[in-house]
């Protein structure tokens, strides 16, 4: 057994008193074969030495009595690195007993080069079995570097210690603290919640002159106080921009989820004045999925927070304007130019406008659901409600992919999850590796063909009750957490008598719109409308909110991405926009 315990560097008073309280992140390594543990041993501790604990094993089963010790003492271990081929028992059966005892922990697997299906990566990443893969002999600063710098950077964001940027002061069940806590984890922001009436909550509101406040009281590192924030305060404080400027636009975007964020991209990088309008922050629904696999370039998937994030971040460098926390409520078209206003009064002048505004989650309609928002039920948001469920029973409601995702997430945390479907398969609704995954997690199980119908508990949810469609029995099961994925609709109410769209709100476009449908003269009768171009000519759309659009992250990118060339075109055509009445502000 080799145990090395790092020689941490400590540069003040404060990092030592830190240094002290702290235990470092454990690496945990095992193989049956010597050379390759010291190889990892050696190459691992020239880079994070300093930083983790790295303790090899001889082998699978002192390496699981030794994880089973540093479980009992509560010790962070935070990656495995486990060698496939020991005569003991296989890495894929060592991760997956290492995991039940440290589920927080990222796996890597080390193997022979082999790119058949035969290779035991490919069915242990389809049941969710490990999280990264290890070729030998691998290349440190090509492959064993980056994936351990990113896995230990992802651990540490699940732990629910370490450096908070704001603290939370709010009643326990708050609708209002669980939306800010949703919105600083979609910034990720690190941040801790303290119930009004927990010793913690009181010093913390005694201590910035807010003793006995009961709406949610957010203080910031540098003690700056906001009680009872909006959206628009918050995003400021974490360091967003709300401001839209007063520049004319070649392009205003609405919307910054994944084809949002991809238009942006594309038009600042190509020289085209932009700007982005987001009713509250960027992901969309993308940004609330835990992992997202089907990106191409990220090998184990990316989550979904993080993608947005880094588009985001990248639209910005390109000079785009991005603005948080601006609903736009009304859009026309005045001399020549297409106008946009958000729902403080303010507007803002574009040349084209591409509608991206994405769906959001259709609501239940069960009044005791509906009033336990925030008070162990949530529309999405399993990623920053996830540790609150640490050794609970959860229930996800849905039958697709963002339903898959978000139990396998949630399961990482609590002791069991039901996935309610209303449906009778998975098959026609779910993609295949997702399905695996659940069914090699044995703390998720899977209720078909019923339907939620009641709940239970006055301040916080006791319980769901289901009925099965065929038979009409009614369950009660006992549940601390609901989280709720029943399809998605548009808002695009706002667009009435504006833009075409369908019965159920989606933006018509192209070869969708009907050119015999009442309002047509606002289209010049020299052209047809563009692929993703709306009745409304310059104003396009992207994404979800598109009729007929395939409900897929890569494929909205790929529309976000399409529709800077249509905007191209609009503009070297110099296509006038008629004017039109203005929606519903």
């Amino acid at each position: 057994m080799i145990d090395l315990e790092p020689a941490i560097e400590i540069r003040s008073p404060e990092q030592k008193e830190l240094a002290a309280a702290e235990t470092p992140p454990i690496i945990f390594l095992v193989s049956s074969e010597a050379a390759v543990l010291r190889a990892l041993e050696t190459d691992l501790g020239r880079r994070f030495g300093n930083d983790t604990r790295i303790i090899g094993a001889d082998g699978p089963a002192a390496g699981l009595a030794r994880l089973a010790a540093l479980a009992d003492d509560d010790k962070p271990v935070a990656l495995l690195i486990a060698d496939q081929r020991m005569p003991e028992m296989t890495g894929v059966e060592f991760l997956v007993g290492a995991h039940a005892l440290h589920p927080l922990a990222k796996r890597i697997l080390l193997v022979e080069r082999d790119y058949t299906t035969a290779n035991p990566i490919v069915p242990a990443m389809m049941l969710g079995q490990i999280d990264y893969h290890l070729v030998k002999p691998w290349l440190p600063d090509h492959g064993l570097y980056p994936a351990v710098s990113e896995f230990l950077a992802s651990w540490e964001r699940s732990e629910p210690e370490g450096v908070a940027m704001f603290r939370i002061a709010a009643p326990e069940n708050s609708a209002r603290a669980y939306e800010i806590r949703d919105l600083l984890t979609r910034f990720d922001t690190p941040f801790t919640f303290h119930p009004t009436d927990s010793e913690d909550g009181v010093a913390l509101l005694g201590e910035v002159g807010q003793a006995g406040c009961v709406v949610p009281t957010v203080v910031r590192h540098d003690g700056r106080v906001l009680v009872d924030p909006t959206d628009g305060d918050l995003v400021e404080a974490v360091g967003g921009g709300t401001r839209l400027g007063v520049e004319a636009y070649d392009v205003a975007i609405v919307g910054a989820g994944p084809a949002g964020l991809s238009a942006a991209v594309y038009a600042a990088s190509e020289g085209l004045e932009t700007i982005v309008l987001e009713r509250t922050i960027s992901g969309g629904q993308a940004g609330a999925s835990a992992r997202i696999r089907n990106v191409p370039g990220f090998t184990w998937g990316i989550g979904g927070d993080d993608l947005t994030r880094r588009a985001c971040e990248q639209a910005w460098l390109f000079g785009a304007n991005l603005v948080f926390a601006q609903e736009a409520r009304s859009l026309r078209a005045s001399d020549g130019e297409l106008v946009l206003q958000v729902a403080d009064g303010q507007e803002v002048t574009a040349r084209t406008v591409v509608l991206a505004t994405g769906v959001s989650w259709r609501r239940l309609g069960i009044p005791k659901l509906e009033g336990l928002i925030g008070a162990g039920v949530f529309y999405g948001a399993a990623a920053s409600e996830a540790r609150a469920m640490q050794g609970k029973h959860v229930s996800v409601v849905g039958g697709g992919n963002a339903a898959g995702q978000a139990a396998a997430h949630l399961a990482k945390y609590a002791d069991e999850v039901t996935l309610l479907v209303r449906g009778d398969s998975l098959e026609q609704s779910m993609s295949d590796y997702l399905i695996a995954e659940l069914g090699g997690r044995p703390n998720v199980s899977v209720r078909l063909g019923v339907e939620l119908v009641d709940g239970e508990g006055d301040e916080q949810l006791l319980a769901v009750v289901i009925r099965d469609r065929s038979s009409g029995t009614v369950e009660r099961i006992p549940t601390a957490g609901l989280f709720v994925m029943i399809g998605a609709e548009p808002h695009t109410e706002w667009l009435d008598g504006i833009v075409d769209r369908d019965e159920r709100g989606f933006i018509l476009t192209g070869n969708d719109l009907d050119p015999d449908r009442d309002g047509s003269s606002s289209w010049p009768l020299d052209r047809a409308p563009m692929l993703l171009e709306t009745s409304l000519p310059g104003v396009f759309a992207a994404g979800d909110v598109r009729h007929a659009s395939v409900k897929r992250v890569t494929t909205a990118m790929g529309e976000g991405a399409t529709v800077v060339q249509l905007v191209h075109q609009q503009l070297e055509g110099d296509r006038v926009p008629t004017a039109v009445a203005a929606g519903p502000s």
